[in-house]
């Protein structure tokens, strides 16, 4: 018998005669001669074992699987002139195989626990946030009677950051929103020789809706995700961590003074935004409906009254908070590494846009019942 097939089958006597060393060195050429051997359908199949010089726990291990595999076929298998050390090797990884307990499988969540989840998830981070918040504004209480610890370079630091940088991008996104106004209800109003009224809408749209949103808009992505990278990769380098063993609370230092400076620089902000947002409006009025400089603003002051701007800027304030408070909590809840930092910021940028859209239509209802 040819050593190198490692194993032959003879269909006669319906033998499997295994032969050399079933070893794990070997294992690859022993697989590959087994999967050569063509096997009957039914009956019982002998393997013999005689002619196997060493046996290791891959080569048992084989025999398990050959068994297992023809045991499916519905052929009765049996073991036959085994020496004493390959039968009890044998028996040890059969007993171990066969008694091995699967792993339970995990079914995934239907749609009912997940929804639960999430909303589990939802009440716990808004509680927690609510904690944070509720600290916060026990430190600021607390410092408003002791004016030698107000941090005024952080917060002017905060003003300059929030604010002073800001006005470019503010302003030239403002204009362009005030010459798309313009472009899209005057093409309306010139149909119905109505040129003139673009006025009230421009004014009323900018100063009340277009001017505070679009600038809380784009101070939520440019300012609020600031506020959560600076602040997670602070607690990544255990910075915060150093503050409190020095005595000196996070809020202090680095909270209360980024709120209270965008909560200046935001309305200032937004009567930026309101004044581009006008000029982009004038100068597409004046080149596309034959409006001039000066009837623009004698109509302005006329029909625009004095509320629409003041309600525009006292949304401001309130779009400071939530987007100053949600840039800071996720900041504070950074941990682990760079990734947490991304990820994280990621979220106050959505959270801080999504919650300026429900106040902003809040402020919609309560003005519509209150018919200002």
């Amino acid at each position: 018998m040819d050593k190198k097939k490692w194993a032959e089958f003879d269909s006669n006597t319906r033998q499997l005669h295994c032969q050399g060393d079933w070893v794990l060195t070997y294992l690859a050429d022993i697989q590959k001669t087994l999967r050569k051997i063509k096997f009957p359908g039914s009956g019982t199949i002998l393997i013999e074992g005689a002619s196997i010089q060493k046996m290791d726990s891959a080569g048992a291990w084989t025999l398990y699987e050959l068994q297992k595999k023809l045991t499916e076929k519905s052929l009765k298998i049996q073991f036959e002139n085994f020496n004493a050390r390959s039968a009890q090797l044998m028996k040890l990884v059969t007993d171990r195989l066969s008694h091995e307990k699967k792993l339970i499988q995990r079914q995934p969540p239907n749609i009912l626990a997940v929804f639960g989840r999430s909303c589990v998830g939802i009440i716990v981070e808004f509680k927690t946030f609510l904690a944070f918040t509720g600290r916060l504004s026990i430190e600021l209480i607390q410092n408003l009677f002791r004016p030698w610890r107000w941090r005024l370079a952080a917060l002017f630091s905060a003003i300059e950051n929030t604010g002073f940088k800001a006005l470019p991008i503010i302003a030239l996104l403002s204009f362009m929103i005030g010459i798309v106004i313009s472009y899209q209800m005057g093409n309306q109003l010139r149909n119905y020789g109505a040129n003139v009224f673009i006025v009230n809408l421009l004014g009323l749209s900018v100063l009340r809706e277009f001017g505070p949103l679009i600038t809380a808009i784009m101070v939520a992505g440019r300012t609020g995700s600031a506020f959560t990278a600076q602040l997670g990769i602070m607690k990544i380098n255990q910075e915060i961590d150093a503050l409190d063993t020095m005595g000196v609370t996070s809020g202090e230092l680095l909270l209360l003074p980024r709120l209270l400076g965008l909560l200046i620089a935001l309305p200032l902000l937004t009567v930026w935004a309101d004044i581009f947002g006008v000029l982009g409006g004038m100068v597409m009025a004046n080149n596309m409906l034959g409006i001039s400089w000066f009837d623009f603003l004698a109509r302005f002051q006329h029909e625009i009254p004095v509320s629409s701007l003041i309600i525009g800027v006292g949304k401001a304030p309130v779009f400071a908070l939530l987007i100053g408070s949600i840039g800071c909590f996720e900041g504070m809840q950074v941990s682990g590494s760079a990734e947490s930092v991304g990820k994280l910021t990621t979220r106050s940028v959505v959270l801080g846009i999504f919650f300026i859209i429900i106040a902003d239509a809040i402020f919609s209802v309560i003005f519509s019942k209150l018919k200002l």
